[in-house]
């Protein structure tokens, strides 16, 4: 898994792993920044942890190399990414290509890359949300798996908006779309998601959910 960040989605992905609604465990928690604070919760669950600067390496295609060969240590079958602030170059996605996941916090296409609780507030939009979504060369442009929708509240702020996002959504869609893919029932063919025996026209929303999950 590679994080940047606090790790809520990791805490949420270790829980599932620990009862047994994903199949699978956590094999290494791979982390951009030493403070992040999602390399305790790693810790805490007894999951082997890395730390992998950009400082230390001297260009994207270098790092995504040394990125690359500690994770073929684990020999993943899935490579999860929660709040990694790294763009990952072609030959990194296509080492993983359709086992590489990532959760973004806005209702994809709208608001790729950052800061999407402000834009989604300035663009005064009544809806915001979470998406999951295989990884691609395109940022933030994989096919969508599943998306789970809040209303905007007038009172919303960036703050109480990323709150309510990652409370409501996305702690509940990120491991329901890992235990999916782990259990083969989720894959991406030819830039597209075939899900249970069908083609996905369209993301899966919040009642597509396991029950365990919601």
């Amino acid at each position: 898994m590679l994080i940047s960040g606090r790790g809520r989605n990791l805490q949420a992905l270790i829980d599932a792993c620990a009862d047994g609604r994903i199949d699978g465990h956590i094999g290494v928690v791979v982390s951009s920044r030493a403070d992040a604070l999602g390399l305790a919760r790693a810790q805490a669950a007894g999951i082997d942890t890395a730390v992998l600067s950009p400082r230390d390496h001297a260009d994207r295609a270098a790092y995504d190399a040394a990125l690359g060969a500690l994770l073929d240590r684990y020999a993943p079958n899935i490579v999860a990414l929660a709040g990694f602030m790294r763009i990952l170059t072609p030959a990194f996605v296509g080492r993983y290509r359709g086992r590489m996941l990532n959760i973004h916090p806005s209702l994809l296409p709208r608001h790729p890359g950052l800061d999407t609780h402000r834009r989604a507030l300035l663009a005064g939009d009544t809806e915001h949300g979470a998406t999951v979504h295989f990884v691609t060369e395109q940022l933030d442009g994989g096919p969508r798996i599943i998306q789970g929708k809040l209303t905007v509240r007038p009172e919303d702020t960036p703050d109480s908006l990323a709150e309510r996002v990652m409370h409501d959504i996305e702690l509940k869609i990120y491991p329901q779309a890992v235990a999916w893919l782990a259990r083969d029932e989720l894959r991406m063919i030819d830039d597209r998601v075939w899900f249970r025996g069908r083609w996905l026209d369209a993301p899966l929303a919040l009642d597509a959910l396991d029950e365990t999950f919601k």
